[in-house]
């Protein structure tokens, strides 16, 4: 009887590290180890043998899709989330440099519905979806580099611990997923940083209209504050993304894990939506006044503007703590949150379909 326990646990581990692998590793089999039966499609039960242990392929070793695969899953999933969610991300830049523009005077609480009116009457419902355009450009290589970093790193990092299948404890797993996931997060966001820059200037604009589109603003920005200027804020971006990322990955893939464990049953859809989303949370609460210094590093001098921040990333928080107390690190906050739930769900849940679709036997068990 404790033999029999021991090995449907066994299979159930098996099949819930093959699972989380969807977001980290790559293609798997859903599950076939940890089922007896499945229904056909004439509607009758259809035995699947699970070959003796000797015979299957080692679950430890994650089954990999291509390299053009995966960054292609990445980037499209990376996309589509932005183009879902860019009129909160829009809404959630605004709140965060409305302290660039007072002149000193003291804001009012920010109201999600108060600046969504002003920016669909004064400029129209396109408007939110102002620097989408780059924000597309900059995401597809940005999250093809950062799921496919992501993986490369995690697999260096259990080759040099030594790792094999499923042998690493809980401590360790949550450790190479933060690491790796950290790395990822550097990698992208250095590479792809000029896009970046040109994104949140884009989407800060109001009426007027400083920077006529993605060729224009790269253009002006090399012209006017050299090519440093296209990298203003990159320090707070690295600080931020590290942890940001990290967080994110290391949550999610936990959180995954823990509940095929517990619902092996579940549609591995649903598990990347609901754990996608409780590790966008997270991560933003964690790394937020980090990324609105940022926004105000990266729209220093912008358009011709003299300089507000001038002591650099240490001066630019005790200036804000200051000017706007404690809650000014936080301003815009609450669309973020709006936006994280369904944007990060949609960008792990879309990097698993479309890895099915680049390689549809990923569906079926061998």
């Amino acid at each position: 009887m404790q033999s029999k326990t021991a090995e449907a646990e066994g299979r159930l581990q098996n099949a819930g590290d093959r699972e989380i692998r969807a977001v980290g590793g790559g293609a798997h089999r859903a599950l076939a180890g940890a089922i007896d039966h499945t229904v056909g499609a004439s509607g009758t039960k259809n035995v699947v043998r699970v070959p003796p242990p000797e015979t299957q392929v080692d679950a430890g070793r994650p089954s990999q899709i291509g390299t053009v695969s995966q960054l292609v899953a990445g980037g499209v999933a990376g996309a589509f989330s932005k183009t879902c969610t860019a009129p909160l991300a829009r809404l959630t830049i605004l709140f965060q440099v409305q302290g660039m523009n007072t002149g000193g005077a003291k804001l009012s609480p920010p109201s999600i519905l108060k600046e969504a009116s002003r920016v669909l009457r004064e400029e129209g419902v396109r408007a939110f979806w102002k620097g989408n355009g780059v924000t597309i450009v900059h995401r597809l290589p940005y999250s093809s580099i950062n799921f496919f970093a992501y993986e490369q790193y995690k697999m260096t990092l259990r080759r040099i611990l030594g790792i094999e299948g499923n042998k690493e404890s809980l401590g360790v797993g949550m450790g190479t997923r933060l690491l790796a996931g950290g790395g990822a997060g550097i990698t992208a966001a250095s590479l792809t940083y000029p896009l970046d820059l040109v994104r949140t200037r884009l989407a800060a604009q109001t009426k007027d209209m400083y920077y006529r589109g993605i060729t224009h603003a790269l253009l002006t920005i090399s012209r006017e504050e050299g090519l440093r200027g296209l990298y203003k804020g990159l320090g707070p971006t690295l600080m931020g993304v590290g942890p940001n990322i990290a967080i994110n990955f290391c949550v999610y893939e936990t959180l995954k894990a823990m509940w095929v464990a517990q619902r092996p049953e579940t549609s591995p859809i649903f598990v990347s939506l609901a754990c996608g989303s409780l590790a966008g949370i997270c991560s933003s609460s964690a790394t937020f006044p980090i990324d609105l210094v940022r926004r105000r590093m990266q729209l220093e001098g912008a358009g011709g503007r003299a300089l507000i921040y001038k002591r650099g990333l240490a001066g630019t928080f005790k200036q804000i703590m200051q000017e706007e107390g404690l809650f000014g690190l936080y301003r815009g906050i609450l669309p973020e949150y709006y936006k994280v739930i369904p944007s990060v769900g949609i960008v792990f849940m879309t990097y698993e379909f479309m890895k099915r679709i680049l390689q549809p036997q990923s569906w079926n068990a061998s």
